[in-house]
């Protein structure tokens, strides 16, 4: 009710007959769908704090950045300002509402390849949007390296926590050490997309909202979401799709920083919970953390880099014995199903048996997604589907608790399949290089 009062001041001649409740990122924002009496339905968003207005802020900006000709080549909607009100340091923003409905990430999956293909369209024509765009908003801006730099700070806050498994921070500090991963044209990137995020009708994307963090970036970024989706067909069909859309300029290893990101997100979800100072929430990363941890060891986790990690050697034997054959090699396991957070919790959303799902064949750094074995889907966020908003005395105020973006962001081109076990280096090959070393030596001294 407070939000619906707060509309008719930000539009003139708004009657509100109804209201309901949005679901949205429940810490920064208090939001609410609006009827009035000509049956016209608007989206309210208020900001909580400081940090959430400069968000609202900066969508605004964007979408004014958006010319005719930019709008005309969108294949969706764009949200549209229809007033905002100042509440001392914090501005309220009503928006004209969308055609289409939130969907939810099964109703996503269940829609099948026309909507898989919509989806990667939909992508493909946000990160063609020319650059010029956000540097005019006065947006931020990002090259390949860096992005890489930036991710490679947030490890090190992350590492001195204390709090992190050694083993994630060593795959983490791996994959972004790889230059080769890193090689991308940054582009321009929504920041924020989900499935929250669209409206859809009949199959096909009418709008995207939540332009709250654009910027010119990774394009990985927007990918990280689909870690979430059990359905390896659908992800796949998503890739391909984008890959069509924006040919020659699609980047092979997107897939690969995509999982990357929506690893990472659990450090960065811890970072923000310490400093929140939040003994639940602190509790809930920690334990998101190991269980990631737990899995990667059990199962291997997918390849996330481009060069393959260096594998520790094995002790020598004083007599060495014959060599093992391939039968006699470890062969991988199914992953198991890994438990999830709960659908109430505010953690990152992230399907932990995906990422560390195997795949059955080798190691690839071609274009083409790859077959993943996938465990149980993570649990999705609340959607509106088409909330019939009804006048009721009480407020609708706030939804419940979502999980934070994937800042994720949320980086993923193929589907990575998971090197094999690879034999050991002999003990030929270990005095090779060892004598190998030495003659260096000598030639230094000399």
């Amino acid at each position: 009710m407070e939000l619906a009062a707060i509309a008719t001041a930000a539009v003139p001649g708004l009657a509100p007959v109804g209201f309901a409740a949005l679901s949205d990122d429940a810490e920064d924002f208090d939001s609410a769908l609006i009827v009035d009496a000509l049956k016209h339905r608007w989206r309210v968003r208020s900001p909580r704090h400081d940090e959430a207005s400069m968000r609202l802020e900066a969508e605004l900006s964007a979408l004014r950045a958006f010319s005719a000709k930019v709008r005309a080549s969108l294949p969706f909607a764009l949200p549209s300002v229809a007033g905002t009100v100042r509440q001392g340091s914090l501005r309220t923003f009503v928006y004209k509402d969308m055609p289409g409905h939130v969907p939810a990430l099964d109703e996503l999956v269940d829609e099948g390849s026309n909507l898989a293909k919509a989806l990667g369209q939909c992508m493909a024509a946000i990160h063609q949007i020319p650059d010029e765009a956000v540097e005019v908003a006065g947006l931020p801006t990002y090259t390949a390296d860096e992005v890489r730099q930036r991710k490679l700070n947030e490890l090190d806050t992350a590492a001195a926590t204390g709090k992190v498994p050694s083993r994630l921070l060593r795959r983490w500090e791996h994959a972004m050490e790889d230059v080769a991963l890193w090689r991308f044209n940054a582009s321009v990137v929504h920041g924020d997309f989900d499935e929250e995020q669209l409206q859809i009708s009949h199959s096909s994307i009418t709008a995207v909202k939540g332009w709250t963090d654009l910027h010119v970036g990774d394009p990985a970024d927007d990918f990280a979401w689909l870690s979430s989706i059990e359905d390896q067909k659908f992800t796949d069909r998503v890739f391909e799709s984008y890959v069509e859309a924006r040919g020659k300029a699609a980047d092979p290893h997107i897939m690969r920083r995509a999982a990357l990101a929506a690893e990472f997100a659990l450090a960065q979800w811890l970072v923000k919970s310490l400093d929140s100072k939040d003994p639940q929430r602190i509790a809930e990363a920690d334990e998101m953390l190991q269980e990631l941890d737990h899995n990667i060891a059990e199962f291997g986790g997918q390849p996330l880099s481009v060069v393959e990690a260096p594998r520790p050697l094995a002790p020598q034997s004083s007599a060495p014995g014959p060599k093992p054959s391939d039968a006699d090699k470890e062969t991988p396991v199914a992953p198991k199903p890994a438990p999830l957070p709960s659908a109430g919790s505010t953690a990152p959303r992230i399907n932990t048996a995906k990422v560390t799902a195997l795949s059955d064949q080798a190691t690839d750094s071609g274009n083409s997604p790859s077959a993943v074995a996938a465990g149980p889907e993570a649990p999705a966020k609340g959607a509106d589907d088409d909330v019939e908003p009804s006048p009721a005395p009480h407020a609708g105020k706030g939804a419940e608790d979502t999980k934070p973006k994937v800042e994720s962001n949320i980086e993923s081109g193929e589907k990575p399949p998971v090197h094999k076990p690879q034999e050991e280096p002999s003990a030929s090959k270990a005095e090779a290089g060892t004598a190998k070393r030495k003659e260096d030596q000598d030639g230094a001294t000399k």
